[in-house]
């Protein structure tokens, strides 16, 4: 298994969205866990890179409806999980979703947790045609995962801090980091 997996978000259409590579940090009964340190690298669709100046881990569900992205302090979303279909391994070291629009948040602020473009979400079901089952496993998925949230349920509650305590003060690749802390 590839420690580097690239990480493909699309559109419902095929047409790339989010995508770069992460470290494979390790598997527990949440799911597989991905991260990288302070200054990560992604791309959205054709557009220009983008850094990301928090470490953040995300989590891989194997037969869920979303991924969740964990982040480090002081970005304002500490958790935010997107609403996609069920990811996918598409190559050895790539896994490849969906993106459905929806999200939902845990904000550092204090603010209540919040479930987020509804109205891309609306716009996309017309634009992309998607089936009722896509719009009825999306829209229960982002209603779940909201309540998961509010009620601090596990993975949200501390089960990613193990993961992102790997990467939260590496700036860069973490595996090359901990392997040179490590005398490797």
């Amino acid at each position: 298994m590839s420690e580097l997996i690239r990480l493909t978000y699309r559109k419902y259409d095929g047409s790339l969205h989010w995508h770069g590579a992460m470290r494979r940090l390790g598997e527990d009964e949440h799911g597989l866990w991905l991260g990288w340190g302070r200054n990560m690298l992604m791309t959205r669709g054709s557009g220009p890179t983008v850094t990301f100046d928090q470490a953040h881990v995300q989590l891989v569900r194997r037969a869920d409806w979303w991924c969740g992205a964990f982040h480090a302090a002081p970005r304002p979303t500490a958790i935010y999980c997107d609403i996609t279909t069920v990811a996918e391994w598409t190559a050895p070291d790539e896994i490849t979703m969906v993106d459905l629009d929806l999200d939902v948040l845990r904000f550092r602020d204090g603010r209540a947790p919040a479930i987020v473009d509804e109205d891309e979400f609306l716009e996309h079901q017309v634009w992309y045609e998607y089936p009722p089952e896509v719009i009825e496993n999306a829209r229960s998925t982002a209603d779940a995962l909201l309540v998961a949230i509010q009620r601090d349920n596990e993975p949200f509650r501390s089960a990613y801090q193990r993961w992102l305590s790997l990467v939260a003060d590496v700036d860069g690749d973490p595996i090359s980091v901990l392997a040179e802390r490590n005398g490797r």
